[in-house]
């Protein structure tokens, strides 16, 4: 398997317009972040999670030209922004593309996207089925994908395991249930969103902390604001097995 983190910014991110910090100013590229996506490849399957904003930037600077289909977490924007640049894939590869989304997700797809599913579309519009899942594990080819019910302050979303990789992000709390699924695992994408505690995501120690529950073997944080400060200064605190992640990290496991 290998994971690739497209983005591991947020709409908090950076760089931020007239912000003089040394973040937004800095001039090294892993502290220039896009909003947060992952690309899989697994199993000869190449999926992405989460298509925000900067979702055609990713696909570009990351050469990508296959997407077999997209697993999305939750709703928000940040999220689900950049879906209608699927369709340079749906042209590329000549079909549809397949979603998995829950029920809220879903409907703010139909809703963002009204022109995807009319009953008479629009040559070229993006080309997608909707499959709604839920918190109980489900199969696409041959990929056994386990969802991971999170708490984004009081939205209920979706995390992924995916063999021995699980990727959370958004999150602010997680049921000792959900916990259960995640051990034994060789990777885990966590969303750390800074330094001060945060109403709606893990701020960086209560990231670690869960990291000592689940025991991971590598941890990479994601959803990183400007207010975590220096990439190299950060990471030089944390401990060899949790480090922050930056566009274009790739994994192998």
């Amino acid at each position: 398997m290998k994971v690739t983190l497209l983005g591991t910014g947020t709409s908090q991110g950076v760089p931020i317009i007239g912000c003089k910090c040394e973040v937004c100013q800095s001039q090294d590229s892993k502290d220039k972040r896009l909003r947060s996506s992952a690309l899989i490849t697994h199993k000869g399957k190449q999926f992405v999670i989460d298509t925000g904003p900067d979702f055609r930037q990713q696909m570009l600077c990351n050469k990508v030209e296959h997407v077999d289909f997209v697993l999305f977490t939750h709703e928000h924007k940040d999220h689900v922004g950049g879906l209608d640049d699927i369709r340079a894939f749906n042209h590329l590869q000549k079909q549809p593309i397949d979603i998995y989304a829950d029920g809220k997700t879903c409907k703010t797809i139909k809703n963002e996207f009204p022109y995807a599913f009319c009953s008479n579309p629009y040559p070229g519009v993006p080309e997608i089925i909707l499959h709604e899942i839920q918190n109980q594990s489900f199969t696409v080819g041959n990929i056994n994908i386990e969802p991971i019910h999170l708490m984004h302050f009081h939205l209920p979303i979706l995390g992924f395991r995916i063999d021995n990789f699980a990727y959370l992000t958004d999150v602010s709390s997680i049921d000792a249930k959900e916990i259960a699924k995640l051990h034994h695992l060789d990777l885990l994408i966590l969303d750390a969103l800074r330094i001060e505690k945060h109403y709606s995501h893990f701020n960086l120690q209560e990231a670690l902390d869960l990291v000592n529950v689940i025991q991971p073997k590598q941890t990479y944080f994601t959803h990183i604001s400007h207010y975590m400060g220096l990439y190299k200064e950060r990471n030089a605190s944390l401990p060899d097995n949790c480090q922050l992640g930056y566009d274009g990290l790739s994994i192998e496991i």
